[in-house]
């Protein structure tokens, strides 16, 4: 696991170093929008409304809009620039019983972990918590978001749970609630037998996602029966890569084009035949030699033959040598023959 934030509970005079960890992941089968036809991705652009230009993520700040429709726009200075003292402290506020907690306030779990040298205090407010049974209200912000939270132990590790604040929860505000509904006390007898004829010790492990069971199933058999999509590789946005046999070749062409030497295709095999037979002494090749050396790895197979053909390679290379001027560019050559 990664910590998602560093700092400190503070507990009266003590503080203990912590690492904060996300307790729960998602396990949902994840969907992409793509195009029906032929399988690619649907992305979207961020465009301004005004003018009609896309925006870069450097140019994007926070706005509120006022009720006039106006606008006051932020940016991470102004954010920076706010006393947020909980922001590397989980401050202790007090401790209660853990039921008079509303389990509808409880927005996400964390785990801590000591920080360093913090193991001791960390097992001390653990098993002080854990005999008083009693769970700590804290303060803690997150991503620029303070919210109340609720710490205590579980499995011998502190868990912290981030609270809603009183003013987040809705009332519920439904008609029937205003009704006098009454049921007869035969009824409520019979659902409180069916209530204790279903009563059991919870286990979670019992459980299962059949939704996502069948999904799974359905993408497996779809696999399996061949329906899917090929997608064809998008163009590369980025800077073009240069294959260097490519570029080897298309010089030879220039350079031999007018003269009458030998032809790319053979300036290619022969290329190729010098990188196999001189695989050996690498530490003293010329960087030409070396250039060559590294496009070979791709043609494995005639690589293999190059030691039965050494000393037609060496006489060819020699040759070549002598045509081209030892180690001058053919480039140069050339003009010099003009």
């Amino acid at each position: 696991m990664r910590s998602i934030w560093r700092g400190a509970v503070s507990f009266g005079l003590v503080s203990i170093g912590v690492k904060l960890y996300s307790a729960t992941e998602d396990k949902d089968i994840r969907f992409h929008q793509v195009h029906a036809t032929d399988g690619g991705r649907v992305k979207y652009k961020r465009v301004c409304s005004i003018d009609g230009e896309e925006v870069e993520y450097s140019d994007i700040a926070k706005g509120y809009e006022l009720p006039s429709g106006e606008v006051v726009i932020l940016t991470d200075e102004d954010f920076d620039e706010l006393p947020l003292t909980t922001r590397r402290e989980i401050e202790v506020l007090e401790f209660v019983d853990q039921d008079q907690i509303d389990p509808i306030m409880f927005e996400k779990t964390y785990y801590l972990e000591p920080d360093g040298p913090a193991a001791r205090p960390y097992v001390l407010l653990r098993d002080a918590l854990e005999n008083a049974g009693q769970v700590a209200i804290t303060k803690i912000a997150i991503r620029q978001r303070e919210s109340l939270a609720a710490l205590r132990v579980r499995d011998g590790v502190l868990v912290l749970h981030t609270m809603r604040w009183p003013d987040e929860i809705r009332r519920p505000d439904f008609a029937f609630l205003d009704e006098d509904i009454s049921v007869r006390p035969q009824e409520l007898k019979m659902a409180e037998a069916l209530i204790g004829s279903m009563t059991a010790e919870f286990d979670a492990t019992q459980f299962t996602d059949d939704y996502r069971e069948a999904m799974t199933a359905l993408l497996e058999a779809k696999q399996s029966g061949g329906e899917v999509q090929q997608v064809p590789e998008a163009p590369d946005d980025g800077a073009a890569v240069v294959d260097l046999m490519s570029a080897l070749r298309r010089s030879v062409e220039r350079a031999r084009g007018s003269a009458g030497g030998d032809t790319a295709d053979e300036a290619e095999a022969g290329a190729k035949t010098d990188a196999g037979a001189e695989a050996a002494p690498a530490k003293k090749a010329p960087a030409k030699r070396a250039a060559a050396k590294k496009a070979a790895p791709a043609e494995k197979a005639p690589a293999k033959k190059a030691p039965a053909k050494a000393p037609a390679a060496e006489k060819k290379t020699t040759a070549a040598k002598k045509t081209a001027g030892a180690d001058k560019p053919p480039a140069k050559r050339a003009r010099r023959s003009a």
